[in-house]
């Protein structure tokens, strides 16, 4: 059997992990936030990191000491992970306030154009629905402040640490209301003469109510992260 010959330079031993890969695979692990985003984020120090370990090896340097070189220069998995994290959390908190503010202003609306469409039973559930209706909408109020905070203003002004988790529980808030509103408007539209449209403005809350809490979940682990 022949002996393997001398490696080159910039050449790594094919049975091998390649630590650029783990360098990913650390980062993407340990942030947490968009899925697109994150991908995308992550993808491009990965890149930066092969061409700066390429540039090292067309040098003449040795793959392992070139990757080192790089990792220097970028600065450890541990070490960008809260500037990332950071810029990922803002982002879903971007995402979740866009949710709130677009979605229950018009769920509101439903809300209490089943409370003035006409007399019927089962009105107290159905004031129940429209005194939720003004807590999420005062959640999406808040929510539409930190789209503000977060987005052409940042630029000027810092984002408030704390923003991120507030616009987390704001947009909790608004999903516990339109939960119990959901559930309140398809128990009262039993018996109501206009049932029809308090079954859909029920059916549409309780849809949206999945979508913004899901958000506002994910806010809450972006900001704890």
């Amino acid at each position: 059997m022949t002996a393997p010959g001398p490696m080159a330079p910039g050449a790594r031993p094919a049975e091998a992990r390649d630590p650029i890969e783990d360098y990913a695979a650390a980062l993407t692990g340990a942030l947490r936030g968009p899925s697109r985003l994150k991908a995308r984020m992550v993808e491009e120090i990965r890149d930066g990191l092969a061409d700066t370990v390429a540039a090292h090896t067309g040098e003449g340097v040795p793959y392992p000491d070139a990757v080192r070189r790089a990792v220097r220069e970028f600065g450890t998995a541990d070490e960008l992970v809260p500037g990332c994290q950071r810029e990922l959390t803002i982002a879903q908190a971007r995402h979740t306030g866009r949710v709130a503010a677009l979605t229950v202003p018009f769920l509101a609306g439903c809300w209490f154009l089943t409370w003035t469409s006409g007399p019927g039973s089962g009105w107290p559930l159905r004031l129940l629905s429209v005194h939720l209706g003004c807590v999420a909408a005062a959640a999406a109020l808040l929510a539409a402040v930190a789209l503000t905070a977060t987005g052409p203003l940042a630029r000027r002004v810092p984002t408030p640490r704390r923003l991120p988790l507030a616009v987390a529980w704001s947009g909790t808030a608004a999903g516990v209301a339109m939960g119990i509103g959901a559930l309140a408007l398809l128990t009262a539209a039993a018996p109501a003469a206009n049932w029809p449209l308090m079954a859909v403005a029920g059916a549409l809350t309780a849809v949206s109510h999945a979508g913004v809490t899901a958000s506002a979940r994910a806010c809450r682990h972006c900001a704890r992260a």
